[in-house]
């Protein structure tokens, strides 16, 4: 079987070594090549054609942000942000890159232990994963329901269903590579008369607050990481917090969060069928959920526990998915209700709220 083949662009030696000597490690892995800064790494890329470039974004010359962008329109190679930058991150991905990973303390031999771990897992995804889909030509099918969801935005003040109908109701989203920005893109084109939001998006410790805080800044909708004792709320979105669970509670006609540390789940922490098979037991045909871009299975079995009691559930579809494994395994084992394109979501989400 042939290795993935690794670039690693950091300006640090030190943390180049680590880099390849700890991804050396692994038998399906082979780095190719190192490089200092972009320029250097723009050369080796055409001198060894790596599978999947690590990337820094602090580096002299040109910061990796700027390099991912001009990068990604030349060369179809997936990028996994390896940095301590943790605000520029999600940048990154808006740019192209596929994951990030947060650089360990490097005094720790039991964190660039994990650190490596995670990174490895995510060079594996990011070997099969599509980038740059954000520029493909959408079908002229794609391109009328975007428009259609244009329209959702006009409709806010158009309630049809009354705030208590509402709080009775909940939407889930389940995500992993990819993930962020998928969930970015439905969350932006959705109007604030709906159900309260709940995702479970696999992201490690203190970046799950970040990309609450990101999406509070840029969407209608008030985000925030969940906590314990947090309401499900219309209009308000609730992020699972890295390196925990996520799990919803019923109380009365409403749902309540419960945060908590046990071992992971089909390999994550959060995991989204913690999420989903909560949210099963806790909300059944009053619920909708959706699988989004990732590798692996998880969620898979949640949704389908989900459909089983009655929710509406959607799952993304390979075209428009950077990685088609969570969506994938839902869709084979019959947890989808109904499969689409990511441009399309927010419409079809909509439309089942609304019972049609």
């Amino acid at each position: 079987m042939r290795r993935i083949r690794v670039l690693v662009v950091d300006d640090s030696l030190l943390f180049r070594t680590i880099l390849a000597r700890g991804l050396s490690s692994d038998p399906e892995i082979e780095v190719v090549a190192q490089a200092i800064d972009p320029f250097d790494a723009r050369d080796k890329i055409l001198k060894y054609e790596p599978d999947v470039m690590t990337c820094d974004i602090e580096m002299p010359k040109m910061n990796g942000i700027e390099f991912i962008r001009r990068l990604l329109p030349q060369y179809n190679l997936p990028v996994v942000v390896v940095s301590s930058t943790s605000g520029a991150v999600f940048d990154a991905l808006s740019a192209g890159a596929v994951d990030f990973v947060a650089k360990p303390d490097i005094d720790s031999a039991q964190n660039v232990e994990r650190f490596l771990e995670d990174l490895m897992a995510k060079i594996k995804a990011g070997a099969a994963a599509k980038v740059s889909i954000q520029t493909e030509l959408l079908t002229k099918h794609e391109t009328h329901g975007i428009n259609a969801i244009d329209h959702l935005r006009t409709v806010v003040s158009s309630t049809f269903l009354s705030q208590e109908e509402l709080s009775k109701r909940i939407i889930v989203l389940g995500a992993s590579t990819g993930g962020t920005e998928a969930i970015y893109s439905i969350i932006r084109e959705m109007p604030l008369n709906i159900p309260g939001i709940v995702i479970a998006q696999h992201i490690p410790a203190g970046f799950s607050r970040l990309f609450a805080e990101r999406l509070d800044d840029s969407t209608d909708f008030k985000v925030k990481e969940a906590q314990t004792g947090d309401y499900v709320e219309p209009g308000t979105v609730l992020i699972a917090p890295g390196d925990q669970h996520l799990k919803l509670i019923k109380v009365g006609e409403r749902y309540k969060a419960e945060c908590f540390v046990t071992e992971k789940v089909n390999g994550h922490r959060p995991s989204v069928d913690v999420l989903f098979e909560s949210v099963a037991k806790a909300a059944g045909p009053r619920a909708i959920g959706v699988i989004l871009t990732g590798m692996g299975y998880d969620g898979a079995k949640g949704l389908l526990a989900m459909r089983r009691k009655g929710a509406r559930t959607i799952g993304q579809d390979e075209r428009s998915s950077v990685v088609y494994g969570m969506p994938k395994v839902a869709y084979e084992i019959g947890a989808v209700e109904k499969q689409a394109s990511l441009p399309l979501i927010a419409k079809l989400l909509y439309s089942l709220v609304k019972g049609d």
